[in-house]
């Protein structure tokens, strides 16, 4: 059984979704958790409500992980709250579901700031604060190996998140830090459903050896694997979640 006990995350876009679904597993492993949020103060307060609710411990903090000096306040919260830093996991983005030549300047400048900016931000601040022997996941997407329209701007910000991953890998690791992305299929989320008709949805399920859209907590199952002592030999990696479409 993973035990993370004693040990501090920050989940950064925790207050639903996959984030909220990653922050329950790890709580019930044990670990103090961190509720990241930007607008949705009263989500992000049931999750925390339900984390101390089986017994955990759990903060709500509210930063736009895009500004570098809100990282940094919500590392400060962290530390203030908990007096370490063990675990980082990089949840926060958005989808902008339109072709390339739809998508304006406005949006194409957010889904860079929220879907790239900010775990740049996180990194640089988790190279200095995060414990020796943590862990950080980054979540991709699996769209970074497919070919579908209007994920462009999507794809591309997660496909330099997951250079990033490797590359900070490398210069972390010889602190025993492992860094690793996650690179989810289709999940049932408000994220995912955004913009598209069930015809769409339908289409994407039967893209799965299993003929199902994911669920958060098969996301949040393999995130919890990550950031254990039983992959301490995994580190710079992808790992694609997405029930066999790739």
């Amino acid at each position: 059984m993973t035990e993370l006990y004693e040990k501090v995350a920050i989940i950064t876009g925790s207050s639903r979704g996959i984030g909220a679904g990653i922050a329950l597993s790890l709580a019930r492993a044990g670990a103090k958790v961190v509720i990241n949020y930007v607008h949705n103060r009263q989500a992000a307060d049931e999750v925390c409500m339900t984390i101390t609710q089986m017994g955990g411990k759990c903060t709500a903090v509210q930063a736009d992980v895009s500004n570098p000096d809100d990282v940094r306040r919500l590392f400060d919260a962290a530390i203030e709250n908990f007096g370490r830093i063990d675990i980082l996991v990089n949840n926060a983005g958005i989808l902008v579901f339109k072709k390339i030549a739809e998508v304006t300047d406005a949006e194409f400048d957010s889904i860079l700031n929220i879907n790239l900016k900010s775990i740049f931000y996180t990194l640089r601040e988790a190279a200095g604060r995060l414990a020796d022997h943590g862990r950080i996941v980054n979540i991709s997407s699996t769209v970074t190996r497919l070919m579908l329209p209007k994920y462009g701007p999507y794809a591309a910000t997660k496909g330099a998140v997951e250079q990033l991953t490797h590359i900070f890998a490398r210069e972390i690791g010889e602190r025993g830090i492992t860094v690793n992305s996650v690179s989810p299929g289709p999940v049932f989320t408000e994220l995912f459903r955004a913009g598209k008709t069930e015809e769409d949805i339908q289409r994407m399920a039967a893209l799965s050896s299993f003929g199902r859209i994911g669920e958060v907590d098969d996301i949040a199952q393999i995130v919890l694997f990550l950031v254990s002592e039983e992959a301490r030999w995994i580190t710079g990696q992808n790992i694609g979640t997405n029930g066999g479409i790739i």
